[in-house]
């Protein structure tokens, strides 16, 4: 923890600097970019029936998009309005009215003709729900109907057969603290969250490498570094707030670079709307792109390194910060050991990027005094995660950009809900404020006042397959209680996702709308919840954004779903429900009870309590966590890890394939064209070069296929690195192979090879002897 507290927001420059326009044409006529305006307007007008409740959430709220902690228009870094299109986006969730009765229990083939962009605009659900085998409709059900159904199935089966999982949009601490709470009451660990499949790694590699979970500095760190990294990471398409704090550090003197397989425009040129002159002219970004191979980075990482240790045989102290290793670090020499014996050669393959390029990084590194790594889901969604992380904490650790101003390790978020749901609990590897050992297990029992069963719970994707498991097996999930959600486009494999989630005796969806996963059939029960968003809870709720700023979110007058109830109530209810003679040891009567227990159960959250207000925010940890070099692991020093480089061998004229976003928040879809490429969604990124050697042209159809599934597209030249594929997710999912999960962390891999074909070819040679016999020549040629 650091004894330095957050000072607050600062100002922006008033005058303009014409160097950092993309162009001197107003407002990038003629450009590919976003229409801020235009996208304004539209949401004003989604939004007409309800407009003024709109206004309010805006103004009054604290975002429930992105995890940059925007409370009103205001945050805690720069002065002034922020509002971002994402927001607007995810705007109309809150305000729509409810599904038309009419609609809602159409027949159930009806509604699984509609894409999940056509289920959410169809309103909110306003009442519970069934459907069980056979019916062609939904049903509308009592409350007491819903929950006593679930609760009866929960006393018919044992604890390891029922799993709990909590999206991170807009659920607020308090519903994360309570299902976590509730879960262990009723007997079971299976509980996991959203984060699972995004951030989990980032997590599990600082724990081991600096004894954190979080980010270990703020957001004004970046505005006077001398470097800001994105790795992995592209933060002005999916927070777009963010490209203030880059115009800001630009305008301080940082340099930006960006290490990514695709030179992702977004962080090339950016359109600010709420800066005058980059509304106008737009800003330069980025001021060096490093395009490693998909999953080259461990390499590139150790690259760097090798050349820091290279630079201490000619000059002792001209690339490590010594005094900082000796004081505060751990396996020093046998990290120079384990990178030294690389070869450049072997470096250069893995990564993708020349011996040259790798320097270049190594030095600029090694001259700037400060520095600011930044990462999301391009280092995380591997099943090396955990290592990638591991890796930039290495890179931090020698140079001593660690614990000060200007410096820090950062995880950045790509919702709202995702740094709490963890540590309030809902994991199968944490219990609120520390990990799920002994020690903390024991801790909890004395604050809860019920017995903690001591057994692991499951990840998601265990979840998913352990419901497959045969009938008379006990380890096979019967319930799965859902709290948003939508599995069939978030995880791999959509094919294994829909048997999986169809062979459960009873799945709960608590949500605020439909969607596909929703439609799906179970053996017994499908029942909804109708939730409330986080502006309609009563008590208002809190959230925790990446540079663990926890801000409470009040209550907002406004027109109430007919009979949607706060999340966290809907799960008391139903653990009263089963243990009626023991519910008076969940308490958690109002939202401010649940504040109260949250600070008892989480130290570092001490100060939640306080919470009661619009404006309202305290950040746990100091400024800086690691102040001063000091990191919370048992010698409280960081630990320097010797990482290897891993296994990705490909076949010449295979590819790597990895997923990206589009115009879109998590897997809701708002556009079918990318405002910054103007890449469609079936669009496959390729590098210009690659295609023409296989003798295809921009816009022509293509095939990628493997073992897993096919995707049928069109080429779209883009500044990719050579002998590597950009998909859309979810799109590109039934690619992606099922059942790979990272070693420390759990995470599915979202990465894979394929075969690339024009699609004249692939369907003329369609036989199933030529297919089965490529993808088998694949499956051995990358071991």
């Amino acid at each position: 923890m650091g004894k330095t507290k957050h000072t607050g927001p600062i100002s922006l420059p008033k005058t303009p600097d014409p160097d950092l326009w993309v162009s001197k044409v107003p407002f990038g006529l003629g450009k590919i970019k976003p229409h801020h305006i235009r996208e304004t307007f539209k949401t004003i007008w989604e939004n007409r029936d309800n407009l003024s409740y709109a206004t309010r959430i805006l103004t009054q709220g604290v975002c429930d998009g992105c995890a940059l902690g925007v409370a009103g228009l205001k945050d805690q870094t720069l002065k002034g309005p922020h509002l971002c299109t994402t927001r607007l986006n995810v705007l109309r969730l809150n305000t729509m009215p409810a599904i038309p009765s009419d609609v809602l229990h159409s027949d159930i083939d009806e509604l699984r003709a509609l894409d999940s962009s056509q289920l959410r605009k169809l309103g909110r659900l306003p009442y519970p729900l069934l459907r069980e085998p056979g019916d062609r409709t939904f049903r509308r059900i009592s409350w007491d109907e819903a929950l006593d159904r679930i609760a009866d199935k929960i006393k018919q089966i044992a604890p390891h057969q029922v799993a709990f999982y909590l999206t991170s949009r807009g659920i607020t601490n308090e519903s994360y603290y309570t299902a976590a709470k509730v879960a262990r009451f009723l007997g079971t660990n299976h509980i996991d969250n959203a984060s699972r499949i995004c951030h989990s790694p980032s997590k599990t590699a600082l724990k081991r490498s600096l004894g954190i979970g979080a980010s270990s500095c703020n957001y004004k760190d970046w505005i006077g570094t001398d470097v800001l990294v994105f790795w992995g990471s592209v933060a002005a398409n999916n927070q777009p707030v963010s490209t203030k704090y880059m115009y800001a550090a630009k305008r301080k003197g940082t340099k930006i670079i960006m290490i990514n397989p695709h030179y992702e425009p977004s962080m090339d040129r950016y359109w600010i709307p709420s800066i005058p002159d980059s509304a106008l002219f737009g800003t330069k970004i980025a001021d060096d792109v490093y395009q490693v191979n998909i999953g080259g980075d461990i390499a590139f990482m150790n690259g760097v390194m090798k050349h820091w240790f290279e630079m201490e045989e000619q000059e002792p102290g001209s690339a490590i910060n010594h005094a900082f290793v000796q004081a505060h670090t751990n396996g020093y020499n046998a990290l120079k050991k384990h990178v030294s014996k690389y070869d450049w050669d072997d470096l250069e393959r893995s990564s993708g990027l020349s011996r040259k390029r790798m320097v270049q990084f190594a030095e600029l590194l090694a001259r700037s005094h400060s520095a600011v790594f930044v990462w999301s889901m391009g280092l995380t969604q591997h099943r090396f995660g955990t290592d990638n992380i591991s890796q930039v904490a290495n890179l931090a650790l020698l140079r001593g950009f660690i614990g000060r101003e200007h410096c820090g390790l950062m995880p950045i978020r790509g919702h709202s809900g995702v740094q709490g749901s963890s540590e309030m609990g809902a994991d199968p590897f944490s219990l609120p404020n520390g990990e799920f050992d002994e020690t903390n297990i024991l801790r909890m029992e004395r604050v809860w006042g019920f017995h903690i069963p001591r057994w692991q719970g499951n990840t998601v994707g265990t979840t998913l397959e352990n419901t497959l498991l045969p009938d008379d097996h006990e380890q096979k999930i019967r319930l799965y209680y859902l709290s948003g959600g939508n599995f069939l486009e978030t995880m791999p494999n959509p094919e294994f996702v829909k048997k999986s989630l169809e062979r459960l005796d009873i799945r709960v969806h608590q949500d605020i709308m439909l969607n596909t996963s929703t439609l799906l059939d179970a053996q017994e029960a499908v029942i909804v919840l109708p939730a409330m968003t986080r502006y309609e809870q009563p008590g208002g709720g809190t959230s925790t954004s990446t540079e663990r700023m926890v801000y409470f979110s009040p209550e907002i007058k406004g027109p109430r779903i007919e009979e949607a109830r706060a999340e966290w109530e809907i799960y008391l209810d139903l653990a009263a429900r089963v243990k009626p003679d023991e519910k008076h040891l969940l308490g958690l009567e109002t939202a401010q009870e649940i504040r109260e227990e949250i600070a008892k159960a989480a130290p570092n959250y001490d100060g939640i309590q306080h919470l009661k207000k619009q404006g309202d925010v305290f950040q746990w940890g100091g400024a800086w966590l690691c102040e001063g070099g000091f990191c919370p692991t048992p010698d409280g020093r960081g630990n320097l890890l010797a990482i290897e480089i891993p296994e990705q061998r490909i076949a010449e004229g295979h590819f790597r394939v990895t997923t990206r976003r589009g115009k879109q928040f998590n897997s809701m879809i708002y556009g079918q064209t990318d405002p910054f490429n103007n890449a469609e969604r079936y669009d496959i990124l390729i590098n210009e070069q690659d295609a023409r050697n296989l003798h295809i042209n921009d816009g022509d159809a293509i095939a990628l296929y493997n073992r897993h599934g096919k995707l049928f597209g069109r080429a779209r030249y883009a500044p990719i690195q050579s002998g590597n594929l950009g998909v859309h997710w979810p799109e590109g999912n039934c690619l992606i192979p099922k059942g790979v999960y990272e070693e420390h962390a759990g995470i599915p891999e979202y990465n894979t090879h394929v075969i690339l074909e024009k699609a004249e070819t692939f369907h003329a040679r369609k036989d199933i002897k030529y297919a089965e016999k490529r993808v088998e020549e694949l499956e051995t040629e990358i071991g």
